[in-house]
């Protein structure tokens, strides 16, 4: 079992602190939540240990590996961003087999939400099937830990609910952390999960402290705060 380890991380945009001494963990087989309101900074705090994003300070390791640039995330991290970032005249089988290790393509080219649209170029498709695409991508990427950053964005609820159920038959072997604005999902798909609010992060041991904290108004199950 591998660990993801963060600590230290501070960030500020123009003099006002976006994030103060985060720390936060992750280990292989699990999948965490990451949950706070817009412009909270968790986009950023993904970017930062992917390292795409400076921040003042930081320390991410996996394992003994002390992870210092974003050259050193390869096969360790991967980060699934907001907007689409892959190559608009290229097929989806092309896609594949440009970004995945061979070992891992065949599973992806036989999926049922992929066949029928190996032969489209990706500025063909629709907004929820360039996601899928994406999100199977980073998941059989050989990288070790997950980031993903609104993955449910644009998806049917059919197809969340596909997505979650993947993830979740596919985290044994990967450690992930999930951001979304769609929090029942991140929340049931979550082993467990941190909140953001005002630079600091709050290990959440119970979801009705969600409610307690003004970030929802009652819990998954219909419970309300009393």
């Amino acid at each position: 079992m591998s660990k993801l380890h963060i600590d230290s991380v501070t960030k500020t945009y123009n003099h006002k602190v976006i994030l103060s001494d985060i720390y936060m963990s992750c280990k292989t087989g699990e999948v965490k939540g990451l949950v706070g309101r817009n412009g909270s900074g968790k986009s950023t705090l993904l970017k930062i240990v992917f390292g795409s994003v400076n921040p003042e300070s930081k320390f991410v390791k996996i394992g003994s590996k002390v992870i210092k640039s974003i050259s050193d995330t390869r096969c360790l991290i991967n980060y699934l961003p907001q907007d689409n970032f892959l190559p608009n005249n290229t097929s989806v089988k092309s896609l594949i087999n440009l970004f995945l290790p061979k070992e891992n393509r065949t599973i992806v080219l036989e999926n049922e939400y992929i066949k029928p649209i190996l032969n489209k170029r990706n500025r063909d498709l629709s907004g929820g099937e360039k996601r899928i695409v994406e999100i199977l991508l980073i998941i059989h990427s050989k990288a070790k830990f997950v980031l993903l950053d609104e993955p449910f964005n644009g998806l049917s609820p059919i197809a969340r609910e596909y997505i979650g159920n993947y993830i979740k038959t596919r985290k044994s072997s990967k450690g992930y952390i999930i951001t979304d604005h769609d929090y029942e999902n991140v929340m049931n798909l979550a082993d467990s999960l941190v909140y953001l609010k005002n630079g600091f992060l709050k290990e959440i041991n119970d979801k009705r402290e969600l409610v307690e904290l003004g970030y929802i108004t009652k819990t998954i199950d219909g419970n309300r705060d009393d």
